[in-house]
């Protein structure tokens, strides 16, 4: 299972973590990807969806048929 958002694609970001004796080092940077049921009323169902956190307050404020339409996706692009 990766931790990627399936709506705004967030995933992963590798990124080096400097000492104060500026001995660099790899690390990784994980978005905070939750697992949620978001009721579709228009479609009177329920989906289940990976989701960023900064993605769903956009989907709290926006709505989901909204939000997708705004990242140029479709329902099926996320099912």
């Amino acid at each position: 299972m990766s931790r990627r958002c399936q709506i705004t694609g967030k995933k992963p970001m590798s990124a080096r973590h400097v000492s104060h004796a500026h001995n660099v080092t790899p690390r990784w940077q994980k978005p905070n990807i939750q697992r949620k049921r978001i009721y579709v009323a228009e479609l009177g169902r329920w989906l289940r969806l990976r989701i960023s956190t900064r993605a769903l307050r956009t989907l709290d404020k926006k709505g989901l048929l909204r939000f997708l339409k705004d990242e140029g996706l479709t329902l099926k692009d996320v099912t």
